[in-house]
């Protein structure tokens, strides 16, 4: 394909197809896990996205991999990891790929918690990646456990944050082998035939799936 010409040394490289521009005015809301609508993507594209970072031993391995395909992707951090880890986040932004929030602590109680507490939580962890990048971030948010709440959806949109959920996980934060992460994330792909898949790229069975999954979708 053309853009892996954009690879060099590698013209076998996966590569990344496009880059798409999304207004979070115009879809505050996307993921077909969660919500009527996702990403306008063509048949096959994929947009692989990972939650939890940066935790350096597991999210370099990431990058790594990523970058040996020339493959971009979408990272939601969570605030206290970019205060404890800022050189990995600034990584993630230098290598070319979208920096993201998903909260200060991840707590998973998003859907019970009180309100006030939530926006804290939104905010500061959107200040803690900010702070460790020298810049801003993308406007997207991604709840923790995707346990939605309505009063945190609006909030995000009121200060124009598109809230991510996803359209098909790997279930790659049980106890599962490597060799299923792969297995569920392929077979949901191919039942969906595109879409935002969901990936933790703190986990180690992650760090081992990843080779096989841009194999297998390339």
């Amino acid at each position: 394909p053309a853009w892996a010409a954009s690879c060099p040394g590698r013209p076998d490289a996966l590569g990344t197809s496009r880059t798409l521009v999304i207004d979070p005015v115009a879809h505050p809301r996307i993921g077909t896990m969660q919500y009527a609508e996702t990403l306008p993507l063509r048949p096959g594209e994929v947009v692989l996205t990972f939650d939890d970072g940066p935790l350096p031993h597991n999210s370099n391995k990431v990058l790594d991999i990523l970058a040996a395909e020339c493959v971009k992707a979408t990272f939601f951090l969570v605030g206290r990891m970019a205060r404890q880890f800022p050189a990995g986040v600034r990584r993630v932004h230098d290598e070319g790929h979208t920096v993201a929030t998903h909260s200060e602590n991840h707590p998973l109680n998003f859907d019970r918690m009180p309100p006030d507490q939530a926006r804290r939580e939104i905010d500061e962890g959107i200040d803690a990646v900010r702070a460790a990048l020298g810049s801003p971030v993308a406007p997207f948010f991604r709840i923790p456990g995707l346990r939605r709440a309505a009063s945190v959806e609006d909030y995000l949109a009121s200060k124009g944050i598109m809230t991510w959920s996803a359209d098909f996980p790997a279930d790659d934060w049980r106890h599962i082998s490597s060799e299923q992460v792969a297995a569920l994330a392929l077979s949901r792909l191919a039942a969906k035939g595109k879409g935002i898949l969901l990936l933790h790229d703190i986990q180690t069975r992650t760090v081992e799936a990843l080779p096989v999954i841009l194999r297998e979708l390339k």
